[in-house]
């Protein structure tokens, strides 16, 4: 098992290579769009199947998200527990419409969030980065998209100065990799 030193080591390495791929502000913000959409759209129907444990009745939305929040958590807990604070908020949100909506409309949501996510990372990369999504060349990129925003978050916000110089935009006169 990787310690903390190893996994933050490793973190950083992926978020390099990640950041290749979206060095373009504009594609940065339809990952920020794109991502919370698809969130929200991917667990709207799981939160409307609930399994018992230990006497809980618990949505399968935050069961099937739980594993993917302890690898962020493990990846870099501050980072970590943004996405954890976001993702109750949008789990509550994706609960919330569930719960008030037909069984159709809860399904028309679901396909428009998609819909709309996906086409917002795709305009990202194919009209402002003029590259192919990191995930083509790199499976494992799939889950480093939020880390990604939520790091961009937490610079923005004056921390994790350790990751600015990681996720920092190349200078005007650099040669692009594109």
């Amino acid at each position: 098992m990787m310690h903390e030193t190893e996994m933050a080591g490793y973190f950083q390495r992926q978020l390099a290579e990640y950041v290749e791929y979206h060095r373009d502000p504009w594609n940065c913000a339809m990952h920020v769009v794109g991502i919370l959409l698809l969130f929200t759209g991917a667990t709207l129907p799981l939160t409307l199947v609930h399994i018992p444990v230990f006497g809980i009745e618990v949505s399968l939305a935050v069961i099937l998200a739980l594993p993917v929040l302890v690898y962020w958590l493990m990846l870099d807990a501050g980072i970590g527990l943004g996405i954890l604070a976001a993702a109750v908020v949008l789990l509550s949100v994706a609960t919330t419409i569930g719960n008030q909506v037909s069984t159709v409309m809860m399904w028309s949501i679901f396909a428009v969030l998609i819909v709309l996510g996906v086409g917002a990372q795709t305009v990202g990369h194919k009209v402002f980065e003029e590259r192919q999504p990191s995930m083509v060349d790199h499976p494992t990129h799939f889950l480093l998209g939020p880390m990604f925003v939520m790091a961009k978050l937490f610079i923005a916000l004056g921390f994790r100065r350790d990751l600015a110089a990681i996720l920092a935009p190349l200078p005007t006169n650099s040669l692009s990799t594109r």
